[in-house]
């Protein structure tokens, strides 16, 4: 039996939280892994994992606030918890577990995969940030990237011991029934910066009169929200655009769901996106770096990508679908073509698959 431990910061609401949650789930099923699961941090509300996996927590309390030696702590910790475990592969996900990952097991016999999960450049956002990340990542002995311009970011020794894998999407979404009669255009998303609602509000308010029946909602939690529901005051809004909070419904939040727009500035490869077109929902999205929506959407085909930013784009966009009836039909019938490469068991078999070529590595 192989023992495989997955590290990352937390398991609360997030895009890199759920695909690590799917794979531990998946393989914690198969009689072949073991699965061991560490966190930096345990949240109120979190994803759940399997009973069969077991769960280490390396600070339950957050009473260090010194960076450096938080993070000396952390990866004590991490070096033990591996020492007693001995896993055969530890997978860790983001910018700080993976930098942890690398240093608590130097000199250890346990294989270490690291992931990046979004743009490079966001996910290690100045000079120092990235030149370590260059030069911990050699010593990973794989590397799993969701795009190929987010490989790119990375030097030769990093990126040839690097696949692409994508994210696996929950079979429910493939399950999904949808409304006939849906009215709701949906985005889903932390309520932080980078995901710009502020071009999604303005967009959709300069054409919410030609759509009376078609209203916005916006799932998600963050930062933002006060700034966000000012902004929807600002347009007198109130009753067109409606600010849900957390859902861990998304499969019938997008059983409603007449269109799904996504307005990032930046992005990995979003989960919500693909968790969309999996449930047949036609999508527009910006063309945000580092290339996730346009690997996931094929322009006037099964979807629509804007430029970043663009906000007449994004009404031409949001018009053409909401007007156009055949254009609905058309991205949702291709939308059901097109997700079958990322079922969840298809994920799962590349994720197996890499971590036998990583265990025959010297």
């Amino acid at each position: 039996m192989k023992k495989i431990m997955f590290y990352i910061s937390t398991l609360s609401f997030g895009g890199a939280e759920r695909v690590m949650t799917v794979l531990a789930n998946s393989l914690s099923a198969d009689k072949e892994y073991e699965v061991i699961f560490v966190t930096t941090y345990i949240k109120e509300k979190e994803y759940s994992l399997n009973h069969k996996i077991r769960r280490y927590i390396l600070d339950r309390h957050k009473l260090d606030r010194n960076f450096v030696s938080k993070n000396i702590r952390y990866i004590y910790s991490l070096r033990r918890i591996i020492k007693k475990e001995r896993p055969n592969i530890l997978i860790s996900f983001m910018a700080e577990p993976n930098f942890r990952a690398v240093l608590a097991n130097a000199f250890l016999k346990t294989k270490v995969i690291i992931s990046v999960r979004n743009d490079p450049y966001k996910e290690y956002p100045n000079n120092f940030l990235f030149s370590l990340a260059q030069i911990l990542f050699q010593f990973a002995d794989g590397c799993v990237f969701q795009t190929e311009d987010a490989k790119k970011c990375f030097n030769k020794r990093v990126q040839n011991k690097s696949w692409i894998i994508l994210n696996p999407v929950s079979e429910c979404f493939f399950k999904v029934d949808r409304d006939e009669n849906a009215k709701d255009i949906v985005t889903i998303g932390r309520l932080e910066k980078q995901k710009n609602f502020e071009l999604l509000i303005n967009a959709y308010s300069a054409i919410a009169n030609e759509c009376p029946n078609d209203n916005l909602l916006i799932y998600g939690q963050g930062s933002r929200k006060h700034s966000l529901e000012e902004l929807i005051i600002k347009l007198g809004m109130e009753e067109r655009i409606f600010l849900m909070g957390v859902t861990d419904r998304v499969e019938e939040v997008l059983k409603h769901a007449k269109l799904f727009v996504m307005s990032s500035d930046f992005e990995g490869l979003p989960n919500a996106l693909m968790e969309a077109i999996a449930a047949g929902v036609p999508v527009v999205s910006t063309n945000c770096p580092c290339g996730g929506p346009r690997m996931l959407i094929k322009n006037g085909v099964n979807g629509y990508l804007v430029p970043v930013g663009d906000e007449q784009k994004m009404i031409i966009a949001l018009n053409r679908v909401l007007r156009r009836k055949e254009i609905v039909e058309q991205f949702t019938n291709n939308n059901l073509e097109i997700r079958e490469s990322y079922r969840e068991n298809h994920i799962v078999d590349k994720w197996i698959n890499y971590f036998n070529v990583v265990e025959k590595r010297k």
